[in-house]
């Protein structure tokens, strides 16, 4: 179990982000997504949000304009869809008056032995967290390409490098998006846009235990060198660090965000 007294405690904003303008995907809800948007605006980024599910991205409006003061502005984007992306970044451009950093956030998982896998849910996955990254990328770097530059920060997870039972089609979307990145930050280099990701091990939040046993969690708690899954805000930290000027020398990495790598 969690032993709350080694979660440290929440990092304040440094103005990190002073001035930006941030687009996050998958930001409604409690995930990783939110948690970025929420950090971005304490370190004194202009946010602009979105999401599949409107409802959800309501509140996430609700929520941190109670939370940081700003309520950002969004739109619902299905990153299946390319007519979808490319209205997202429009639509935020416009809101914003530019775009300096894409945290680009969307996933998605599930649990299925190869065996027994069928093509629909092996696509599916592909489709949102490889293909959804390859289109977001690409509208972005788009954009940047003929506005000065900019900075996107990509979801990987260590499920690229590390094997678990299960997440054969997970493991290799996520290893794509690895390699999307290690790419993409080598052609944005040429004019002004810089491409990262994170890659986190175990982020609790509560949508995560709805979808996953105690005792996984707890299997997978056991792994992590501090005994315990990381706070979504701390993924959110080293998010910011990536969009943040602190890390201006870095294009193509992939940071384990993790207590174990492999």
């Amino acid at each position: 179990m969690t032993d709350l007294k080694n979660i440290p405690d929440y990092v304040p904003g440094h103005g990190l982000l002073k001035g930006k303008r941030v687009v996050i995907t998958a930001a409604a809800g409690t995930g990783i997504g939110f948690a970025a948007a929420k950090k971005c605006i304490e370190e004194g980024a202009q946010v602009f949000i979105s999401d599949i599910h409107e409802g959800r991205l309501q509140k996430a409006q609700d929520t941190l304009e109670a939370e940081t003061g700003q309520r950002p502005d969004y739109a619902i984007c299905n990153v299946t869809v390319q007519e979808d992306v490319d209205a997202l970044i429009a639509a935020a451009a416009k809101s914003l008056g530019g775009i300096d950093v894409v945290i680009n956030n969307a996933g998605l998982g599930g649990t299925a032995d190869l065996v027994d896998m069928t093509d629909e849910q092996w696509m599916v996955v592909m489709d949102v967290t490889l293909n959804g990254c390859f289109r977001v990328n690409r509208a972005a770097m788009q954009f940047m390409k003929t506005n000065g530059g900019g900075v996107i920060v990509n979801n990987a997870s260590v499920l690229g490098w590390r094997a678990q039972k299960g997440q054969a089609h997970y493991a290799a979307a996520k290893a794509g998006v690895m390699a999307l990145t290690r790419c993409a930050g080598v052609e944005g280099a040429e004019f002004g846009v810089r491409v990262n990701a994170v890659a986190p091990s175990l982020a609790l939040h509560p949508f995560l235990h709805k979808v996953t046993s105690k005792e996984l969690l707890a299997e997978l708690e056991a792994k992590e060198a501090y005994g315990r899954g990381s706070e979504v805000w701390e993924q959110a930290n080293v998010m910011v660090f990536l969009a943040s000027d602190y890390s201006s020398y870095m294009t193509g990495e992939v940071i384990s965000t993790s207590s174990q790598r492999a």
